[in-house]
């Protein structure tokens, strides 16, 4: 029987992103008026101006960005959505090789674990979330911890598979 699950989780936008909408804004601003000192680019003013707002619409839209999840027969997959026109895979593997899927608790066990891993992939709404889990593997050569938010029937699924390696 195929199994296939999806879910999929839209990253909170924090102050960063905040400050970073309010920078590409006076960027785009100081663009637009250094273009109106400039006698040359007088004649084209519409046009840079035209093309300004894309670069800002473009820019602050790029910060929305969703992570997909995806469990088929044992495999799982996780896509990294950006402003709903690219997507980018930035973790595949095989369930059969974690080390470990369990709850992630930032002030206990896991911030342990993200000092032991060499590399770390956060595919998670907010760091502040309830229901992060963590996965241990060695994935291209490298000891990874993946942070992901998977639903009930995902660990479920993976429960069937490698029973002594997950901890719901």
């Amino acid at each position: 029987m195929d199994v296939f699950m999806e879910k999929i989780v839209a990253r909170k936008k924090g102050p960063k992103d905040f400050l970073f909408s309010v920078g590409v804004i006076l960027a785009g601003l100081i663009i637009a008026f250094i273009t109106l000192q400039i006698p040359i680019l007088n004649s084209f003013f519409v046009l840079i101006l035209v093309g300004v707002i894309y670069g800002i619409y473009y820019l602050i839209t790029s910060r929305n960005i969703e992570f997909e999840y995806i469990v088929t027969n044992g495999y799982l997959d996780i896509d990294k959505i950006i402003a709903r026109r690219k997507r980018k895979r930035i973790f595949s593997a095989d369930c059969k090789d974690f080390d470990i899927v369990a709850k992630f608790n930032r002030f206990g066990s896991g911030s342990n674990v993200l000092q032991n891993s060499q590399k770390t992939i956060e595919a998670v709404s907010s760091m502040e979330s309830n229901g992060i889990y963590y996965i241990t593997l060695n994935y291209k050569g490298e000891k990874t911890t993946v942070l992901f938010e998977p639903d009930e029937r995902m660990l479920k699924s993976f429960k069937s598979i490698i029973p002594r390696k997950v901890e719901i």
